[in-house]
């Protein structure tokens, strides 16, 4: 539409509303936001948790990109308004998912609501809540791929393969929920503080309150994960221990960044 009505490719400046508006519409249908996001989380579903993993996290860094470097061309009122409502669908869809690939898919449309909320106040916030996405995200692809875990019934089945991992996991789920003194807490923190300081404090109560409808599922995986047990049958007294593999080292790195990263907050202030 930019090159049809102004005779140049550049992507960095837009010149008429229905460029910069056809432009973010196109990249949150790639990101999977609200109300594009109805492939995500069957596309997830259909695919191996390895697959999902990579469109969880590396499928995002184009889009991502270009939304950062289109970002004063783009409505305000548009980012916040798709932030939104990708926050509220991303609580809302996962309540009632058994799958494990579904909540994860309507996890990351939460996430990214949250990023274009704050995309058009502070590119430096939407990008640390980036990094801090990709590294949870690929923490608990790591823990579901180790243990095969595809519903939330095969997560009950955890401890028979670590007790160690399945602690993590439940503190890993607390962190992706938000709750301080984790690292996922950092990124909610700064865009609930950015968007009250541009006098939006609405649109941040909102967000707070969605936030408890994905805090919900959080907590309803760390109850089968970490405080429920399944029948003591047979076979799981000879399934103990993980052999390590190329996951093992990956789940480490990233489960530490993602539960302990909170302190280096006021160093990444300055």
């Amino acid at each position: 539409t930019n090159a049809w009505q102004m005779g140049t490719w550049d992507i960095i400046n837009f010149s008429s509303t229905p460029s910069h508006i056809l432009l973010t519409l196109a990249l949150a249908m790639k990101l999977g936001l609200a109300p594009m996001h109805f492939w995500l989380p069957e596309v997830l579903q259909g695919t191996t948790l390895l697959t999902a993993l990579i469109i969880s996290t590396w499928q995002k860094l184009a889009p991502l990109t270009l939304i950062y470097l289109t970002i004063n061309s783009m409505s305000t009122t548009i980012l916040i308004t798709l932030g939104l409502l990708s926050t509220l669908v991303g609580g809302w869809g996962g309540l009632n998912q058994t799958q494990t690939r579904k909540i994860m898919a309507y996890s990351s449309i939460a996430h990214l609501g949250w990023m274009f909320s704050i995309a058009s106040i502070s590119t430096n916030i939407m990008i640390l809540n980036l990094i801090v996405y990709l590294t949870v995200t690929t923490a608990l692809f790591c823990f579901l791929i180790l243990t095969q875990s595809k519903t939330i019934q095969d997560t009950m089945m955890m401890w028979t393969l670590s007790p160690t991992m399945t602690s993590t996991m439940m503190i890993l789920l607390l962190s992706v929920g938000g709750l301080p003194p984790l690292t996922g807490f950092m990124p909610k923190w700064l865009i609930l503080d950015g968007l009250i300081t541009q006098n939006l404090t609405q649109v941040a109560i909102i967000m707070a309150m969605a936030t408890l409808l994905s805090l919900f599922f959080y907590l309803r995986l760390t109850y089968t994960t970490a405080l429920t047990l399944s029948p003591n049958m047979l076979q799981t007294k000879f399934k103990w221990r993980l052999k390590p593999n190329m996951f093992s080292s990956l789940m480490m790195t990233s489960s530490s960044l993602s539960i302990f990263f909170l302190p280096m907050l006021p160093l990444i202030l300055l």
